[in-house]
């Protein structure tokens, strides 16, 4: 030791124990009894408790409170996310001194909500005391990985989720569902995020293997999105672009105004075009069986749209692919003015561009799209327009667009 024992044990006054103090504690860390190693070191036994749960102070009305034992110039590393035991120690020196928490936060260099989840959580269950080591012991058994996942542990709650992932809905709209089935029961509550990490940390063992493949992008793991292709405009007639788009398209307040685009198989060969009603989100499949040509997918959109009726016939916005060549025609036979998108500026469509992500799930990409008959393209567009949207406030779009022609109805 740096220090030598004192065996003269007459009171000395106020001193300033630092080294005393440090090798107090150093030999209470490799295994020593509190009793023997205060007699090692040379100081009363009551001394050394306070060094372990706090010095305890008394004050005179009104005065200011004292620093505590330790030394005034202490700061906590900051290197490590986690509160260290000598931290704690100071936690619980400055509580003995009347300190509040955002001046022992400062003091810390930590944020206040930090000290104020330290004390709540980590201070004796009974009297209420916060006691440094003790303290400690609470926090490092909570640490150890790995725990089991809420999922694992209840039966009902793991189904609950399997049986809508395989009906593909997102983790989002399962969290969602379990908020609105079981508002009385926490236990039935999880995030879309455990959800994910359910799913893509198999050593969990949460939720079965397989059903990742039922998630949007059927990957095991995270992946970053990439950017759309852009396209070139190559059109005789003259566009007609998004900035003349009327008010009402814009802000989604009156249905009948469409997004569109294609979804393209394998080799390019193939393709689906896909419609979706902005105020709504609701979906709308076209078999293009032949080719993707300008004649070939104006007479689909055209054969599609008298489908419907005039009050949904308001506008179409598509991107500026080679598709859309024969836009003119298609307005003359249909009676809806075709916007274009400004280049490479999918979000201009961001509703449409959602939908076929959400299509890939059923028409991966590489695939042949020829093989699906229009029967195929009914159910899929039926499904995705009975699924529950988080931007329909989890209303479905089938429910949105009738509630929307009601409303329609009634105005007129």
């Amino acid at each position: 030791m740096e220090f030598e024992i004192r065996t003269d044990k007459s009171p000395q006054g106020r001193k300033k124990l630092h080294a005393e103090r440090a090798a107090y504690f150093d030999l209470v860390s490799h295994g020593v009894g509190f009793r023997e190693a205060a007699r090692i070191v040379g100081v009363g036994y009551r001394t050394t408790k306070r060094w372990r749960n706090g010095e305890q102070r008394k004050y005179e009305p009104g005065a200011a409170a004292r620093l505590p034992m330790r030394q005034r110039s202490y700061r906590a590393s900051l290197s490590s996310r986690f509160l260290s035991e000598a931290d704690r120690i100071f936690i619980a020196d400055s509580l003995r001194a009347k300190w509040s928490l955002r001046r022992i936060a400062r003091e810390l260099g930590r944020p206040a909500s930090t000290i104020s989840r330290e004390v709540a959580r980590n201070a004796h269950p009974r009297s209420g005391d916060y006691r440094p080591y003790a303290a400690h012991d609470r926090a490092m058994s909570r640490l150890p990985r790995p725990k089991r996942g809420k999922i694992a542990g209840n039966p009902e709650l793991r189904e609950f989720i399997q049986r809508r992932l395989e009906i593909r809905w997102s983790p989002e709209q399962i969290a969602n569902a379990l908020r609105r089935e079981f508002p009385d029961r926490p236990e039935m509550r999880v995030s879309h995020e455990t959800i994910y990490l359910a799913l893509y940390v198999q050593g969990r063992g949460e939720l079965r293997r397989e059903l990742h493949k039922e998630l949007r992008t059927g990957r095991a793991r995270r992946k970053n999105r990439k950017q759309a292709q852009q396209r070139q405009p190559r059109y005789r007639d003259p566009m007609v672009m998004i900035s003349e788009r009327p008010a009402e398209a814009a802000d989604r307040a009156v249905p009948g105004h469409w997004e569109g685009d294609l979804i393209i198989g394998r080799n390019g060969k193939s393709a689906i075009a896909t419609l979706v009603e902005r105020a709504s989100r609701y979906t709308m499949l076209v078999h293009l069986p032949e080719d993707r040509g300008a004649l070939t997918v104006s007479a689909a959109l055209v054969r599609v749209m008298h489908t419907l009726p005039a009050t949904l016939r308001r506008s179409l916005t598509w991107d500026q692919g080679s598709e859309m060549g024969k836009h003119r025609a298609l307005t003359l036979a249909t009676g809806m003015p075709v916007y274009f998108c400004d280049p490479a500026s999918p979000w201009q469509r961001g509703s449409n561009e959602n939908t076929n992500g959400l299509l890939r799930q059923y028409f991966p990409k590489g695939t042949d799209l020829t093989q699906h008959t229009p029967e195929t393209l009914e159910l899929v567009a039926h499904e995705l327009n009975t699924r529950p949207r988080k931007t329909l406030h989890w209303h479905t779009p089938a429910q949105r667009l009738a509630s929307l022609l009601e409303d329609s109805a009634v105005a007129a």
